[in-house]
């Protein structure tokens, strides 16, 4: 049987105010991520089922049905979204990550702007994503619904995810309603760099 389980957030719900409201975390992370485990646990039961890995899942997301696809999606991007959210964020990042951002965005600015622009372009509910290819190189994708790069429905931009905005309605709307772009600007200020450099030789890792 999958034991799937909702992972404790490593703050409090309110930690991150201003920038993301308490009311706002306690409900995307008990209803709506509470729900996405749930789901993806009778999904996978139902299709007899048994892995608990869930990158190997999600990279052969194809062969499973859209329940698996969607709540597999849900919780593993959910997941990590929580982890690179922080009250005591490192504001800036340094050293291989940052250099890699530099050669391929330009500077940290643009990519926060292209970051911006893939959120904003992504109609309806979805994500935008910092991933690593697998050829090793950084690139920015929007995917939408649960998805995420490293579904193999994904036909041109695959890697792993080491940063992630959800930009479904349900992460911002009762504080910034229709305002997405002031959403956008306000997540740099609770994201935690240390936490993606961290993803980032995870990923090369993975690759070499």
């Amino acid at each position: 049987m999958n034991s799937f389980t909702l992972p404790q957030l490593p703050y409090a719900y309110d930690a991150l105010e201003p920038f993301i409201d308490k009311e706002t975390m306690t409900i995307h992370h008990q209803r709506h991520h509470q729900a996405y485990v749930d789901n993806l646990n009778a999904a996978l039961q139902e299709a007899e089922e048994t892995s608990t890995d869930l990158d190997s899942i999600l990279q052969r997301i194809s062969e499973y049905s859209p329940a698996v696809r969607n709540n597999g999606g849900g919780h593993y991007n959910h997941s990590l979204f929580w982890d690179i959210l922080s009250p005591q964020p490192k504001l800036n990042t340094e050293g291989k990550l940052a250099e890699t951002i530099n050669n391929t965005f330009g500077s940290l600015e643009d990519f926060k702007a292209e970051m911006k622009k893939g959120g904003l372009g992504q109609f309806g509910s979805g994500w935008v994503w910092l991933f690593v290819k697998f050829n090793g190189s950084l690139a920015i994708a929007s995917t939408p619904n649960q998805d995420n790069p490293m579904m193999d429905t994904q036909s041109v931009n695959r890697g792993f995810p080491i940063l992630g905005i959800d930009v479904w309605e349900h992460a911002y709307y009762l504080a910034y309603q229709n305002k997405r772009a002031d959403y956008l600007d306000s997540f740099w200020s609770v994201l935690d760099w240390s936490a993606v450099e961290k993803k980032y030789e995870e990923a090369l890792s993975k690759i070499r």
